[in-house]
């Protein structure tokens, strides 16, 4: 069975032929499989946004392919069509891409393009409202009125409400307070874990991709510079700070008690480890 996803030998060049040629992303392999939470991380320009752009088809490579379930996405237009509702992008921001009168419409307008029937339409804008903790009592109300949080839950929503195989988000969580991005990770495990759907997630917050992602994608300058587990990648601190990118606070305390001479695994980059780690020295050493 081949992966979801996978991209192969990927590459876009802005302006071909002009003087402002430049190549965004070059060489760029990897897969993702149902279930699977991936966290793409990387210094401002790095090619994150033209990368996942690509996924769903909003941009054509260059070079290269995308498969989804082994098709090329570009095979023909119809291909093309399917695959931007099978794999759901979240921009930035997303709040300020509502337009509706209601929160309902809203969230429907993916479905209605769709061509899914008004019942089908109707369980799956409750259900994606659902996944995202947005009242069916706020259904009716413009989402105007909402406030910030409410209105990235419900753009959010509506993508949700495609039931897409893959979804997508470009920091999802930028600008929410403390509360409200627990809340909103929260529900997009929720959704990963009941449809077994893949999660890919640019993220500037090491801490947020550390707790979450299965895998690391680290993007440089356009290419792959590394890939792993959480632990794999954040045990490379100097090569990522060397790139722009820091790691986990929690993983900087854990280095600079090595520096100090306290006997630790450095290899700490979630709060949880911290405490067991913590725990387990406390252990082994005797010590109160």
């Amino acid at each position: 069975m081949p992966p979801l996803i996978e991209v192969q030998e990927l590459c876009h060049v802005y302006g071909t032929g002009t003087p402002f040629q430049h190549t965004a992303i070059e060489h760029i392999n990897f897969t993702a499989q149902r279930g699977e939470f991936i966290g793409i991380i990387g210094h401002t320009g790095s090619g994150k946004s033209t990368l996942i752009q690509h996924l769903n088809g909003l941009l054509k490579p260059t070079f290269g392919k995308v498969l989804l379930d082994g098709t090329d996405i570009w095979k023909d237009k119809q291909t093309t069509r399917q695959a931007r509702f099978r794999v759901g992008l979240v921009f930035q921001y997303p709040e300020y891409q509502l337009f509706e009168e209601t929160v309902f419409r809203d969230i429907a307008f993916g479905p209605k393009n769709m061509k899914l029937s008004e019942q089908e339409i109707r369980r799956r804008v409750l259900e994606a409202a659902g996944f995202v903790d947005v009242p069916e009592g706020v259904l009716e109300k413009s989402p105007f009125d909402l406030s910030g949080g409410q209105k990235r839950r419900v753009a959010i929503a509506g993508v949700i409400a495609m039931e897409p195989d893959v979804l997508i988000l470009d920091e999802p969580t930028a600008g929410l307070d403390p509360e409200g991005r627990a809340g909103l990770l929260r529900n997009l495990q929720d959704y990963r874990k009941q449809k077994h759907a893949a999660v890919i997630m640019v993220s500037h917050s090491m801490e947020e991709v550390a707790m979450m992602a299965d895998r690391l994608i680290v993007l440089n300058h356009g290419k792959i510079a590394m890939e792993g587990t959480p632990q794999q990648v954040f045990s490379h601190a100097q090569e990522l700070k060397d790139m722009g990118l820091c790691v986990p606070q929690v993983t900087e305390i854990f280095l600079r008690l090595k520096e100090l001479g306290v006997d630790v695994d450095p290899c700490v980059y979630t709060v949880p480890q911290a405490v067991q780690a913590l725990r387990t020295r406390k252990g082994g050493s005797g010590r109160a």
